[in-house]
């Protein structure tokens, strides 16, 4: 199983594809100076309590105010909040919170109101993206990710990712990471950890700290809509999160990106520093390794699958609803049998479908209707499996006795959609065309004006099969009409290359007349 990152520089940023065996499974764009990412930590300011949603909205500088639920400030929000107020006036001395004392927890069946106020500095972190028309998500439980862990400041536990499933690593992980970690801290244990010598762990630590320390201090001069504490670029974040052993290629064809991608490696995985390379080929990157056919084949509304069936895939501001189809598989013999081969085919494409256009939220799949128990179970695993190996948080759902499964994934950012569909040049993208009757008045002020004006002798027109059919239909044909009318016959002929409100006149030399 090969795995590749490709990057690719565009005009205004980078598009990151990500390759298993030459299949797209991910695909991501970066634009320059992105603001407002997932982990970003900004100083805001309470602009509102919403006490029937108890919640509050908080100005961070987006051109709507973003969303802070009274459940995402984190049981030690009192804490941070102090601390963010010493810091802010220049009064923090120990920036590792050594000499700092925590204070109680939050009750966290509370009320927005007991907790914060209007107009109330405070220290927020992006959830959730910009999506649609809604400002940013916020969590004030604040999280640096690391490579090998991630730092949660005014905390004291210490967590092992539930990806590590070996007891004996996972208690020696909990061993290592608790002798390192600093007071009032506390960590999470990423499952890149898992096998890594503690050397590795501490200067993972160690970098985390600076970074924390490095934000405090840029407090003191902080002006509320100030970015504090900022997420890495995508690239690199997908890097940190997703390299392992099992990496085998990144390859990126922009020079400046390509040295900045291949230091930030040699830090955090020096054995994989020869994986990365640069492309300069004169054709473009992802039209080399085929991903810019594979992004028009797999982001239509519609997506073939193995076994000759296809998805349908519709977007609302609510859920994404995909549509299981037979397609041509339909003529098998044993329905239960050609459904169960379809629908397994569907989970397969379905699962990578979510993470290709990072589909978040609830997810509706209308599969094809089976009756087997057995199967439906046989579905509803195969689902899980695929699943498995997304990044972000998943649950799925049984199979309902409708044949719906309920899928609920992450969302962080908006859907990735491409528009994979080029404008018709007849319609001019609207799916609206002039009626027949109107392009006949407009091809009659033609006739009229090479017989009356231009006095040809005989011609012949060309149009589509569509308006051929139009003028020869019945026996007091449009063709009659004008033979009546002019004294001269119209020669008629279908030309399929034509466009339906395209048409052209021949003479009888055979060539295309022009109209004056």
């Amino acid at each position: 199983m090969a795995l590749e990152l490709v990057i690719s520089a565009v005009q205004d940023g980078f598009r990151i594809a990500f390759l298993k065996d030459g299949a797209l499974i991910e695909y991501q764009t970066e634009e320059k100076d992105t603001k407002f990412t997932v982990g970003d930590i900004y100083l805001g300011t309470v602009k509102k309590l919403a006490h029937n949603l108890n919640a509050s909205f908080v100005d961070i500088g987006y051109k709507k105010v973003a969303f802070l639920h009274y459940s995402d400030l984190g049981p030690q929000f009192y804490s941070i909040s102090k601390f963010t107020q010493l810091a802010i006036n220049g009064q923090v001395k120990d920036y590792k919170l050594n000499d700092f004392t925590l204070e109680p927890p939050i009750d966290k069946l509370g009320k927005v109101s007991d907790v914060i106020h209007k107009n109330q500095p405070i220290l927020v972190q992006i959830a959730k993206e910009p999506i649609s028309n809604k400002g940013p998500r916020l969590s004030a439980e604040l999280a640096l990710a690391g490579r090998y862990m991630i730092l949660v400041p005014v905390n004291q536990t210490v967590n092992v990712s539930k990806r590590i499933t070996n007891s004996e690593e996972r208690q020696r992980l909990l061993r290592l990471v608790s002798s390192i970690k600093p007071a009032n801290f506390g960590l999470i244990i990423r499952t890149a950890a898992e096998g890594k010598e503690v050397a590795k762990l501490v200067q993972d630590l160690k970098e985390l700290l600076e970074k924390w320390e490095a934000g405090i201090k840029a407090l003191s001069h902080a002006v509320p809509r100030d970015k504090v504490i900022g997420e890495i670029n995508r690239a690199s974040s997908i890097l940190r999160d997703m390299l392992s052993e099992k990496f085998d290629n990144i390859l990126i064809d922009d020079p400046t990106a390509y040295s900045e991608l291949k230091q930030y490696i040699k830090t955090i995985a020096p054995e994989k520093e020869k994986i990365v390379k640069q492309y300069q080929g004169k054709v473009k990157l992802f039209e080399h390794l085929g991903i810019e056919k594979q992004l028009k084949l797999l982001f239509g509304q519609t997506v073939s699958i193995e076994g000759g069936g296809y998805l349908i895939i519709e977007h609302t501001e609510a859920m994404h609803v995909i549509d299981v189809n037979s397609g041509n598989s339909a003529i098998e013999k044993d329905h239960e049998e050609m459904a169960l081969s379809i629908n397994l085919a569907a989970a397969k494409e379905i699962a990578r479908q979510l993470r290709l256009r990072d589909m978040g939220g609830i997810i509706v799949i209308d599969f094809i209707d089976i009756r087997d128990p057995e199967n439906k179970r046989k579905i509803y695993q195969a689902m899980k499996e695929y699943m498995s190996e997304d990044r972000s948080k998943v649950t799925v759902l049984p199979l309902s006795k409708f044949g719906l499964m309920q899928i609920t994934r992450q969302r962080v950012r908006p859907v990735t959609n491409l528009i994979t569909q080029e404008q018709c040049p007849t319609c001019d993208g609207t799916g609206k065309i002039s009626p027949s009757i109107l392009i006949a008045d407009q091809i009659e002020k033609s006739i009229q004006l090479l017989l009356t004006t231009q006095n040809e002798e005989s011609i012949t027109l060309f149009v589509h099969p569509y308006l051929y059919a139009y003028f020869t239909a019945g026996f007091f044909s449009r063709r009659l009409k004008w033979l009546l009318k002019y004294k001269k016959w119209i020669n008629l002929a279908e030309d399929s290359s034509l466009g339906i409100t395209e048409y052209k006149f021949i003479n009888k030399q055979n060539e295309e007349i022009e109209l004056s």
